[in-house]
């Protein structure tokens, strides 16, 4: 299982897994955008080289996934997929966003924020989980 939805009063919750760190953050990608549409639908015709650097990886998770809402507010870029994920000990992250643009797809809603409301990072089990609200 790569995420799952959780209960929420009024905005979108997940707990997204991964193996790996790097993992973790690509499934949070994907069950945030799916909360939209189907990602495994999206064609790729576009890809998009991001950095960032945090100081913690609840940082660098929260900015991560505001810089791919930032692409589809600006580029109207809608993700279908993570690539080349890498994530330093430093909390520096690169990554390829690969997607399409949103205006060929139904959107069911709006991401308005993610927020730090109940975000964490924890391994367990040599796994990651990831645990992420964002405002509707």
């Amino acid at each position: 299982m790569k995420y799952e939805y959780l209960p929420h009063t009024a905005d979108a919750k997940f707990r997204a897994f991964g193996k790996d760190i790097e993992e973790v953050f690509r499934n949070s990608a994907i069950a945030m955008f799916d909360i939209l549409g189907k990602t495994e639908e999206v064609k790729v015709t576009k890809r998009k080289t991001i950095k960032i650097k945090a100081k913690n990886l609840e940082a660098l998770l929260y900015d991560f996934l505001e810089e791919i809402l930032i692409l589809l507010d600006t580029e109207g870029i809608f993700i279908h997929d993570v690539k080349k994920i890498k994530i330093s000990d430093e909390f520096e992250l690169t990554a390829v966003i690969e997607g399409d643009d949103l205006n060929n797809y139904d959107l069911s809603g709006d991401i308005k924020a993610v927020t730090y409301n109940d975000m964490s990072i924890k391994k367990t089990n040599n796994r990651y989980e990831a645990t992420v609200v964002v405002d509707i």
